[in-house]
């Protein structure tokens, strides 16, 4: 009878012949990459993208407050059914003239969106703009009380300021 080694005792020399092996055939290894930087956490982009939605997403609510379609508004503000909805969507920056003209025809104050668009400081007035934008969002107004609260709410801020 031959003396063979145990089951294990062989599973051992296999596996220290194969390390032997892969000594001697060691494959170099490849220079390594420096690591990619990362993307900045928050960027100025970031909070223009933000805006941008958020003044989309301001004029939506008020078109439908108003109970008006994005046909209809965008023929009384003068710009196209298209750019119209890619504003309401976040996918275009509109130009301050263009904000004044859906302002205008949602009957809402020019100043609200400017700010939310990013082309006024919120900081100046930011308790007029505060009352500005609650009139603008209260659902139980028309358009037609809007206006009428807003003239009012302008007139008492434009006589206070003359009294001081």
């Amino acid at each position: 009878m031959i003396d063979r080694p145990a089951p294990k005792i062989q599973k051992i020399q296999k596996i220290q012949t194969i390390q032997k092996i892969q000594k001697v055939r060691k494959v170099p290894e490849m220079p390594s990459m420096p690591p990619l930087p990362l993307p900045p956490k928050h960027s100025p982009l970031d909070d223009l993208d933000k805006r941008i939605a958020d003044v989309g997403e301001f004029i939506k609510s008020q078109r439908e407050t108003a109970r008006m379609s994005v046909r209809r508004l965008a023929d009384l503000a003068g710009v196209s059914n298209p750019y119209l909805s890619q504003i309401e969507r976040g996918l275009r920056k509109p130009s301050a003239d263009i904000l004044q003209q859906i302002a205008k025809a949602l009957q809402i104050s020019a100043e609200t969106l400017y700010v939310r668009a990013g082309f006024l400081s919120d900081d100046a007035d930011s308790g007029d703009n505060a009352v500005r934008d609650a009139i603008a969002r209260d659902p139980k107004l028309t358009p037609e009380q809007r206006h009428a609260l807003l003239n009012v709410y302008e007139s008492f801020v434009a006589s206070t300021r003359d009294a001081e």
